[in-house]
């Protein structure tokens, strides 16, 4: 079989060291190395850090990436895309116009006998009840339709400085030890629930973390971010690894 590859949280739109659109060719260079060996890529979430479809209009920018993704999706590869918390009202554009399916939860998926929980992990584990809230308001069919009622000029500015915010409050997160990432808690949760799971697949965290979970044999891995760790994973069919770019 090829490799299966994963990556989460570009946040495509914002300078960060880099600026957006030099980590842009860097991800879209990433891009050209894997595909001569991916079987199948899974983008885990917050791939922008803004993302709003009116019927008409879509974000400026991040041509490079969408072409080069709608590029490798031509010629063959299959590629499934996460909504994150940042990028959560994508909605019929991939699948329309690139072919490539989006989930809005996590998904268990089986590759080669090993089994695979994946999604972006906003809004799981305990506490964090005000973002759960108000995930549940931005995800109503009402209240987006209400936001597109707002001019994209006015819109996409009030959206970009919540992202913002939101983003600032989550970079001052830390490791919280293999015993406290609320993501592991929720893994080992989850397992009790699908003991067969080898790998929970997470990122959101922006941090790159593998971590064992109390079987002994499943581990919780976060992919990391495209702004400070440049961190994916892939699988050979084999065992899984997190690796940064470049090598």
């Amino acid at each position: 079989m090829g490799k299966i590859y994963f990556a989460s949280d570009f946040h495509l739109g914002i300078d960060t060291e880099k600026t957006s659109r030099e980590r842009e060719t860097l991800i879209c260079n990433w891009l050209d190395d894997i595909k001569a060996s991916a079987e199948k890529i899974y983008l885990v979430g917050d791939l922008f850090d803004f993302w709003f479809e009116y019927k008409h209009v879509v974000p400026k920018g991040h041509v490079r990436f969408l072409g080069k993704i709608a590029e490798i999706r031509d010629s063959g590869i299959e590629i499934e895309v996460f909504t994150g918390n940042h990028d959560m009202w994508l909605f019929s554009y991939f699948p329309d116009e690139l072919g490539i399916p989006v989930h809005r939860d996590h998904v268990r998926v089986e590759h080669n006998g090993k089994h695979f929980f994946i999604g972006h992990g906003d809004g799981k584990g305990p506490g964090d009840h005000g973002y759960k809230f108000i995930k549940k308001i931005f995800a109503n069919p009402i209240c987006q339709w209400l936001f597109s009622r707002i001019h994209p000029n006015i819109g996409i500015r009030i959206a970009n400085y919540l992202s913002q915010r939101s983003r600032r409050l989550t970079e001052t997160e830390n490791f919280l030890g293999n015993e406290n990432e609320w993501l592991a808690l929720y893994a080992n949760r989850k397992l009790k629930q699908f003991p067969e799971i080898d790998y929970f697949i997470f990122g959101h965290r922006h941090l790159p973390l593998d971590i064992l979970l109390n079987n002994n044999t499943s581990r919780y891995i976060n992919l990391g971010d495209w702004f400070k760790h440049y961190t994916y994973a892939v699988f050979d069919g084999i065992e899984l690894k997190l690796k940064s770019y470049p090598l």
